[in-house]
């Protein structure tokens, strides 16, 4: 079956690509420190503004993508994806301050959009009984690679220095992209005029404005506490090794999605994607309750294991539900839309965290996204339009 080799490829490629993209993240405050930036409260600065460039830009730029995708195909923008984040990210190796890191990252954000147009791809050829097990597989690569990605990253920077790691990221990156243009076929040929003249019919991704939004909590809720658990994990640990329970803290959410996408992606296949998107909203959000009541580190791991359990479920769900809901000649706008959705999310949580921790109490960090993630579930569940979206789209399938 053509979609499982499609998945077999598509997954190392996305592990590339996250792993790459994440390498830089343990010494980025230090290889700005190096190109000249001393003062400790500039360095921060910087460090937050270079950090959350990428996700501006890829914010603006995924629903482009997605359009032209749809136009000429996938593969070609996997392949436009990957040698431009490749070239940049090596550039980021030559900078002499940090003006020039930050115009980089902005640059490198356009040219995003490698994942979400791998699940596009991988949805367009995988039959819908085998969605949510397909896509949420396939999650799972770029889930290791982003936890791997840091590790590797700080062991890279040792051998050879923070120039090195950049050029190393940009060849994973482009052997990513060596492994499309070699191994994937995509028949983009079947374009009729009538698909041509409905090119434009935006309106017919309405239904999935509830998608798109669930898709943009669902990562504030990872994002909200991410920026400052260091210091909430020391209002309630005084032992030794912080920063390693703090690694542990945030690696355990990231080995919980590992479990939860491939899982509760096979439930989806079964029951339905929009009752394990409910049931995984509620989930997640009675997940941040251990972890704001907690008074011991293993309350915390507990529920940030949960957290992220739950959050893997949310993943492969919505994007299933995107692939069934979305016009076949706009699915590659709606898996944009949803990517861009996603990076806002990235975006707006650590900004809401800070915000919140800054001017209220590190706690109420939690059951606000606890609000955020309930009132998303309800939107969800009593959405008609979605219910009869998907009760025609299964009378049709």
């Amino acid at each position: 079956m053509y979609w499982k080799r499609s998945l077999w490829i598509l997954w190392p490629a996305n592990f590339l690509i996250a792993a790459g993209m994440s390498l830089i993240i343990p010494f980025l405050p230090l290889y700005i420190e190096k190109l000249g930036v001393h003062n400790l409260q500039q360095v921060e600065h910087w460090t937050g503004w270079i950090f959350s460039a990428q996700f501006i830009t890829s914010f603006l730029f995924q629903p482009l993508w997605g359009s032209l995708a749809d136009r000429y195909g996938r593969k070609v923008m996997l392949i436009r994806s990957a040698i431009g984040m490749g070239s940049i990210t090596a550039l980021m190796g030559f900078v002499t301050g940090p003006g020039q890191l930050l115009i980089l990252r902005l640059i490198n954000g356009l040219f995003s959009g490698f994942i979400s147009m791998s699940i596009s791809l991988q949805a367009s050829v995988t039959p819908d009984e085998h969605a949510g097990k397909s896509l949420g597989t396939l999650q799972t690569g770029q889930i290791v690679g982003t936890l791997v990605g840091p590790l590797i990253g700080g062991f890279l920077s040792e051998v050879f220095g923070f120039e090195g790691v950049f050029f190393v990221t940009g060849g994973l990156i482009l052997i990513a992209g060596l492994v499309v243009l070699f191994l994937i076929q995509e028949d983009v040929s079947v374009k009729t005029k009538k698909v041509q003249k409905q090119k434009k019919e935006y309106k017919a991704l309405r239904p999935l404005f509830p998608i798109f939004i669930a898709a943009a909590i669902t990562q504030l809720a990872m994002m909200s506490i991410q920026p400052i658990i260091t210091l909430y994990t020391r209002t309630i640990y005084h032992g030794q090794h912080l920063t390693l329970i703090v690694g542990l803290i945030s690696a355990v959410t990231g080995i919980a999605n590992l479990i939860g996408s491939p899982i509760l992606g096979r439930i989806g296949d079964k029951i339905g994607q929009r009752k394990v998107l409910i049931f995984s909203l509620i989930m997640a959000a009675l997940a941040f309750l251990p972890q704001v009541l907690a008074t011991d580190v293993k309350v915390l791991l507990a529920g940030r294991f949960l957290l992220g359990l739950f959050i893997g479920g949310m993943i492969p769900s919505l994007n299933v539900l995107v692939k069934k809901l979305a016009p076949a000649h706009l699915q590659a706008t709606a898996f944009g839309l949803s990517s861009s959705a996603r990076f806002l999310g990235n975006l707006l949580g650590p900004l809401l965290g800070t915000f919140i921790a800054a001017t209220y109490n590190i706690k109420d960090i939690f059951y606000i996204t606890m609000i955020f993630l309930l009132i998303n579930m309800v939107s969800i569940a009593r959405n008609k339009k979605l219910r009869l979206a998907l009760s025609q789209q299964k009378k049709a399938s």
